[in-house]
């Protein structure tokens, strides 16, 4: 994993995961990486993931892509510590998580990982120069002293400055700077959200009256820690006195007079983050009404950071319905566009995943002599990781059938492949079938998988032998694969199904059952494509409307004549 930490521009310390192999900076709402300046192109510049190395590349944008100054032409390798330039937003590239690239940050500016909020040992204690404002329940638990039109006039700035800003990140900023023009007395502000992931406080805007450089933030963990517990805005007129900050190192060495910190509490009640500002001349402390003003304008930052957030998921699912909805198509496109063309034979198919991407995987490949190759497989796992694993299988399943013409070495040959790549533990469950048209034999190699299902002209259905099983793919790479070979009478059909099928679950958390789908499978007419409608029929029927656990796939072939 790696992230960009933004270091000019945006909030310090702002950070950006990237996490797909492709991630896209720009100013258009749908890239993985969303910039809201003007300057910045739509879709502005790429970081690539290749072999466990990023790369960047310009987009053929306006105003260009800069690492450590230089302009980015074609595609340039990202090393650790490398300095970003887009526009006027700058960041540092980490390979690592966002939680080491935070710690980087913090260590910056002056603060050890560990101690970015100062830990106060020493319990609260009740200070006469303490005030205090419940915010759980949001501006209808206010109860203000301070003068209505002091507090209208505040809000009305606030909302007309933060109205012009694009983005959370330029909100949050926004916010702090009108806050700073209300408080005169403000020396440092900063606002900490809490992180959906990690649930780790991170910085998302901070603002001083003199640069960073010269006034660095560190904050108490005490007085956080209680804001967010108890959901109270909290005022000390004079910090350097007041006996909870006794022990705290960032108040005494950065002469922090007077401090006030609300929470930003959402609608279900949950606090969201913090915003904390300071002082350090005694002679402009806060009042218990710039404590109670600073608390409604809490409650207004709060709307404005659940909105947001949740926009920010919304945005994200659709981006994330998209992908996976073209990523289906693409894996669909894995599937063969057409069945068998076999002298006396019939085929058929069917294929459903149990989300936009499945796991499950059939092919049909034509072999030398006439003959046909019916490969089904079901890999460990679902989602994209499985998606994956299926793309290269139906490659190297086609490699290793065109290189070896014994059946038993080809599956044996693409064991020892899937044993060589690092799959984090992953493995498949395929049956390759021979059709041997010429002479009505089918050859079966079963690499732990579920034995097909034969239908016999009397109607009679049971499983082929399952004692020719052996390892699935990807777990032991001296595993053979011993060939069984049955011949198929007319009007005989073999039936080869994924795991889906029988494990399939209902409402009750009953499952479907290997019973069941002989049953429906000797009962139902003959025809191939007759047959497999019959089966799925009866399990939508079992299941009912309770979500699919599975992918389902089957196969299946018949003799006509």
């Amino acid at each position: 994993m790696a992230v960009l930490r933004a270091v000019k521009g945006l909030a310090p310390g702002q950070i950006f995961p990237v996490e797909r192999a492709s991630a896209i900076l720009g100013r258009h709402p749908e890239c993985d990486i969303v910039l809201d300046q003007k300057a910045v192109s739509r879709q502005h510049a790429r970081i690539l993931r290749i072999d466990s190395k990023h790369y960047i590349e310009d987009l053929r944008s306006r105003n260009g892509t800069f690492v450590n100054d230089q302009p980015v032409q074609g595609r340039r390798l990202l090393q650790d510590g490398d300095r970003v330039r887009i526009c006027d937003l700058e960041f540092v590239f980490h390979e690592g998580s966002a939680e080491e690239a935070a710690a980087a940050w913090e260590r910056e500016q002056g603060v050890e990982a560990t101690t970015m909020f100062i830990e106060e040992d020493r319990p609260l204690e009740p200070s006469p120069v303490m005030s205090k404002v419940d915010v759980s329940s949001g501006p209808s638990s206010l109860r203000l002293t301070v003068h209505p039109e002091a507090k209208l006039r505040a809000l009305l700035e606030i909302n007309q400055q933060v109205g012009k800003a694009l983005g959370l990140s330029e909100t949050l900023a926004k916010l702090l700077e009108t806050l700073f023009t209300i408080f005169l007395q403000a020396d440092r502000g900063v606002v900490l959200l809490r992180d959906r992931r990690s649930g780790r406080l991170v910085p998302k805007a901070v603002h001083c009256r003199r640069a960073p450089a010269e006034a660095p933030i560190r904050l108490s963990r005490t007085i956080v820690q209680r804001v967010l517990e108890t959901k109270e805005a909290v005022l000390s007129a004079d910090a350097m006195s007041d006996a909870r900050f006794n022990l705290s190192d960032s108040i005494v060495d950065f002469q922090i007079r007077s401090v006030m910190c609300a929470p930003l509490v959402n609608s279900a009640g949950e606090a969201l983050g913090v915003i904390q500002i300071d002082s350090r001349d005694p002679k402009q402390r806060f009042s218990p009404e710039d404590l109670e003003l600073l608390a409604s304008v809490a409650c207004e930052a709060a709307v404005l950071v659940e909105n947001a957030q949740l926009q920010e998921i919304a945005l994200q699912e659709r981006v994330y319905e998209r992908e996976m909805s073209v990523a289906h198509e693409v894996q669909l496109g894995f599937l063969p566009s057409g069945r068998p063309n076999a002298p006396g034979y019939e085929f058929f198919d069917y294929y459903m995943p149990a989300k936009h991407l499945g796991g499950d995987y059939f092919d049909y490949v034509e072999l030398a002599g006439g003959r046909w190759a019916i490969f089904v497989a079901d890999v460990s796992g679902k989602g994209v990781a499985a998606a994956l694993l299926v793309a290269r299988l139906s490659a190297e399943m086609r490699y290793c059938l065109a290189m070896e013409p014994d059946p038993s070495e080809a599956l044996g040959r693409l064991n020892r492949l899937f044993c060589e790549q690092r799959w984090e533990g992953r493995f498949v469950t395929c049956l390759l079938a021979i059709l041997d048209p010429s002479r009505h034999e089918l050859t079966l190699l079963n690499a732990g998988h579920l034995p097909p299902l034969w239908r016999r002209t009397d109607g009679r259905v049971f499983p082929l032998a399952d004692q020719t099983a052996e390892l699935p793919l990807g777990v032991e790479c001296r595993t053979r694969y011993p060939k069984q070979t049955v011949s198929l009478s007319p009007g005989e059909t073999v039936l080869i199904f994924t795991d889906g099928v029988p494990d399939a679950m209902n409402a009750a958390g009953q499952f479907y059952g290997l019973d069941r789908l002989i049953e429906t499978v000797a009962a139902a007419p003959p025809a191939g494509e007759e047959l497999i409608e019959a089966v799925v029929e009866d399990l939508h029927h079992f299941v009912g409307q309770h979500p699919a656990t599975d992918d389902i796939c089957m196969s299946c072939l018949r003799r006509l004549v």
